[in-house]
């Protein structure tokens, strides 16, 4: 199967599970239609099997079991929870994957999965057990037709996911560069330390608006690219400098005549439009073609790895680094070694007791008092480079944070953090966070703001 095809199965099969599904009923059915109609699969019946006995203290089923790539399936219906603990025959209370983590306990090591999905119809949470106590990845159905890649690992043994980012975030790097040498050929001496330190700026600005475009900071898919395609090359220059001091400035201090076109995009915090005393050269018809058509049109920001763009994005601005073809960062398996241990394992385990606490008013507090905790933790990278640790950190500290707003304010909030893209609220905070270097902590929203760049 194609890319094509296969976004267009999947868009096909999000549409016909959109706002439907009972686990007694539509289980299979769902996951025979998933993996033969998206992934292609054949022998469906070799490849999948249903309602496998595992004894507990009692018979227990399976539902879902793939062998080939080790993954287990806990199905349940729409709208059912898949963080909320749920009353098990034996009286305990177990989340759907720590009911999964039950089974796979009983099962011969051989049989033991690589990867653990608990789904709703409407979302997919993703544990992979080589990362025992990582939070899941979640895939939402309605983002299927642009997702369905991080679901490959169904039917391929080896973790594709990760090649994806990985691939996708130094496609980014490469568009980049080209940017960049486009760029720095229109500055009279592009060598001055004024003109590098302006075309560096430049063209994180750029970047920050072409991801903003792609991820829906702007609100609105394609702004940045119908915004500049009003423009000829000539005109171009001036409305990017227009578009900066925009997005620099807030809408109440805006003026109230100024064009819708310039009006609808929002205010940027952080300071990363807030210095207009840099260099922006004349634009060419190279500029303008690479900007709409390959750095936009062509291409999707919102697949991009923070952790690994970083880096890639650093050695792009670092001519050195560009000659002597280095590109070195640190993998999110690594830097987990590192943080998990050393913080990161605690502030869960924390999390996990104060979660088992039954007396509501006892827990709310300690909740409450968990979240001061964390937004008061402050957080050094003394040898920082692109700021690959902070961003890994961040987004997982952010995390537990989730996770204790959706228990202070229930299933309103699990519902409005399952709608966001990766599960991730500080997904764009911390992509914002390398983007803007030192500017880093004005930049965070203010329920965790102590990230330090050196």
């Amino acid at each position: 199967m194609t890319d094509t095809q296969q976004r267009a199965a999947a868009k096909a099969f999000a549409k016909n599970w959109k706002d439907r599904g009972y686990e007694k009923g539509d289980s299979q059915i769902f996951w025979v239609e998933l993996l033969t109609t998206v992934f292609g699969v054949t022998e469906i019946s070799q490849f999948i099997s249903f309602e496998d006995q595992v004894h507990l203290d009692h018979t227990s089923f399976i539902d879902g079991y793939i062998e080939k790539t080790h993954v287990m399936i806990e199905q349940k219906s729409i709208n059912k929870s898949l963080t909320a603990a749920i009353r098990q025959s034996d009286g305990s209370m177990l989340t759907p994957f720590e009911q999964a983590k039950r089974y796979s306990s009983e099962l011969p090591y051989s049989k033991r999965p690589r990867w653990i999905v608990t789904s709703n119809f409407q979302s997919f949470y993703i544990y992979d057990m080589e990362k025992p106590g990582g939070d899941p990845e979640i895939i939402q159905l309605e983002d299927l037709e642009k997702e369905y890649y991080r679901l490959q690992f169904l039917v391929d043994e080896g973790n594709t996911n990760l090649q994806r980012e990985m691939e996708v975030s130094i496609a980014a790097g490469e568009i980049v560069g080209l940017l960049y040498d486009a760029l720095a050929k229109q500055y009279v001496d592009p060598t001055t330390e004024r003109a590098m330190k302006s075309l560096n700026i430049l063209c994180v600005r750029m970047v920050f608006c072409l991801y903003a475009e792609d991820a829906g900071i702007f609100g609105q898919h394609g702004m940045f690219h119908d915004y500049l395609e009003e423009f000829d090359t000539r005109h171009m220059r001036k409305a990017v400098i227009e578009l900066f001091q925009v997005l620099d400035t807030k809408p109440e201090d805006r003026d109230p005549y100024i064009e819708e076109s310039l009006a609808q995009f929002p205010y940027v915090n952080g300071g990363l439009f807030a210095n207009e005393d840099i260099e922006i050269p004349q634009f060419t018809d190279e500029i303008r073609n690479l900007l709409l058509e390959k750095a936009s049109a062509d291409f999707d920001w919102s697949e991009i790895s923070p952790t690994i763009f970083g880096a890639v994005f650093e050695s792009t601005l670092n001519p050195e680094t560009r000659r002597s073809g280095g590109m070195h960062y640190t993998s999110i398996e690594n830097i987990h070694k590192v943080i998990d241990p050393l913080f990161l394992d605690d502030l869960k385990n924390e999390l996990k007791e104060i979660q088992q606490i039954t007396v509501q008013r006892t827990k709310d507090k300690k909740l409450r008092d968990f979240q001061t905790k964390l937004s008061n933790l402050r957080w050094l990278d003394p040898a920082s480079g692109s700021g690959n640790f902070l961003t890994e950190t961040y987004i997982s500290i952010r995390r537990l944070e989730n996770e204790v707003i959706k228990e202070l304010q229930g299933k309103m909030a699990e519902q409005h953090f399952e709608s966001r893209k990766n599960y991730q609220a500080g997904h764009y905070w911390s992509v914002y966070g390398w983007i803007c270097g030192t500017g880093l902590c004005t930049a965070l929203p203010k329920s965790i703001n102590r990230f330090y760049l050196y």
